[in-house]
């Protein structure tokens, strides 16, 4: 999160699992669109700044030079160009591990998810698969059964279906997570991910590529969804390649089996190559935009921090922190401030509800760790129910606020999340300058490492192991061998 005036934060799914018929089969079937149309251009270039800014912007190390280039030579596989130059690839600076392309040319994959391969074929068949969606026009046809049914799911999700248009907070929820990324949080269908699959796996044949490897990079994110699950529970969010869609580990064994049936004997993997682009790639949270340590957040620049409740899971974006249970959901940002918080409040209210006029309520007044601080709560009706919205916003002095947006079920108010709303605290410098960034680093092994001595090294205090095996495709039992090479997370 930064200290910035607009709230924006989203996940972008990508895979959903189960059984299909073989690649060649599914693949002949497949219609895709063989060029990038002028209206997909412009509507591309358009989404493209407000993407870079919910995600955490482009990645600025050299990483980002070589994902584009690997991007662009397995895009041209899609036919939609022959011109390399036709594709935006982008690096995005997001500790999620998450990719997703759209029309117009414009492909992305987070430096997480890149941390998480372990060659750079890995990359083309994410990527690949990414363009495959964009092939087959999903993303158009996703968005028009959008605009046919209401968002079902989270309780945002809900909410924002059944809020637009029917009180002066229609357009609340819909700010509040972006409306441009919106519908690309929405799921594919089951056989659009397939298609999208098959194309991906079509691509890195016809590249030159091992096409077995979307299927490895499958197994690795199965073995990470595995990993979040037993080391954060609900603390903490689960990959996006694994929270949007169930079970990566059954996908698995089809992309593999569909690999082999592509009739491809390419081996090509460029580990190395691979390797010595990763090494030294921001790992985790940005510190320049906070960090999460279980249920706790921190940033470093804006010296504060909180907790979140008991359950809750955590999500950092760019320029928002979102916190979801079952309790509710809440995000955390900033917006500007003249020194009242209670026209603060209402500001917040009124861009979040498209300038309609907001309803009049009572602001309360309170402190919490020497903060000033006010809350309010407004009413929403709907024709099926009711919910509260709630802002709460803190005086950090020098013309600086942050607040939570709070969404609970009417009648709950501040309820869930009052654990959290008075865990708001200031940072002293020397906490602020204890939080330090994380970095993947290449190492090559030597005679007497094991698995269990490198995973030593890893800059976490808890699952060492698991995260080095995570990491690296390993199991337990692999046995290392000198002038391998292999990489653990350090400070």
């Amino acid at each position: 999160m930064k200290y910035m005036s607009s709230w924006a934060y989203a996940g972008l799914g990508l895979i959903v699992l189960a059984a299909a018929p073989s690649v060649q089969g599914q693949q002949r079937a497949i219609r895709t669109v063989s060029s990038i149309s002028p209206q997909d251009k412009e509507s591309g270039a358009k989404q493209h700044p407000q993407l870079l800014n919910e995600f955490g912007g482009a990645y600025a190390g050299p990483q980002a030079k070589y994902v584009e280039g690997v991007g662009r030579r397995i895009a041209v596989q899609s036919g939609l160009s022959n011109a390399q130059g036709d594709f935006t690839v982008t690096l995005l600076n997001s500790p999620v591990n998450n990719a997703f392309a759209i029309p117009g040319g414009y492909v992305y994959v987070t430096r997480q998810l890149m941390a998480l391969m372990n060659d750079e074929a890995e990359l083309a068949g994410v990527l690949g698969h990414e363009i495959g969606h964009v092939a087959a026009r999903h993303g158009q046809r996703r968005q028009q059964a959008a605009q046919r049914n209401a968002i079902g799911g989270t309780l945002l999700q809900v909410l924002t279906g059944a809020l637009l248009g029917d009180s002066a907070l229609g357009g609340l929820l819909q700010k509040g997570i972006g409306q441009g990324s919106q519908l690309l949080t929405l799921k594919f269908s089951r056989s659009q991910e397939y298609e999208a699959d098959d194309l991906g796996i079509r691509y890195l044949a016809s590249g030159g590529y091992d096409p077995r490897a979307l299927s490895t990079m499958l197994a690795s994110l199965a073995a990470q969804s595995s990993l979040d699950a037993r080391v954060t529970g609900n603390a903490r969010s689960v990959p996006e390649w694994a929270s949007t869609h169930p079970d990566p580990a059954s996908r698995v064994g089809r992309a593999a089996r569909n690999a082999a049936a592509s009739g491809s004997t390419s081996t090509v993997r460029n580990r190395d190559a691979f390797l010595n682009a990763l090494d030294g790639v921001l790992y985790g949270d940005d510190p320049k935009q906070g960090v999460i340590e279980g249920s706790r957040f921190r940033h470093p620049d804006l010296r504060l921090s909180f907790t979140a409740p008991q359950g809750f899971g955590m999500e950092n974006g760019a320029n928002a922190v979102t916190v979801a249970g079952s309790g509710g959901q809440a995000q955390f940002g900033a917006a500007p401030f003249s020194g009242d918080l209670s026209a603060y409040i209402d500001s917040v209210f009124a861009k979040l509800g498209g300038g309609d006029a907001v309803p009049p309520g009572e602001v309360r007044r309170t402190t919490v760790n020497g903060l000033p601080a006010a809350w309010r709560t407004i009413r929403a009706s709907t024709q099926s129910s009711q919910v509260d919205a709630t802002v709460f916003a803190y005086d950090f002095g020098g013309g600086k606020a942050y607040h939570f947006l709070l969404l609970t079920a009417a009648g709950q108010g501040v309820g869930p999340f009052s654990t959290m709303v008075q865990s708001v605290q200031r940072l002293s410098a020397q906490e602020a300058a204890a939080i330090k960034p994380r970095h993947v680093s290449v190492l090559t092994v030597k005679s007497g490492d094991t698995v269990q001595s490198l995973a030593k090294r890893m800059a976490y205090g808890d699952y060492p192991l698991d995260r080095f095996l995570t990491l690296n495709a390993l199991t337990a039992n692999s046995v290392l061998r000198p002038g391998q090479r292999v990489k653990i997370v350090s400070w």
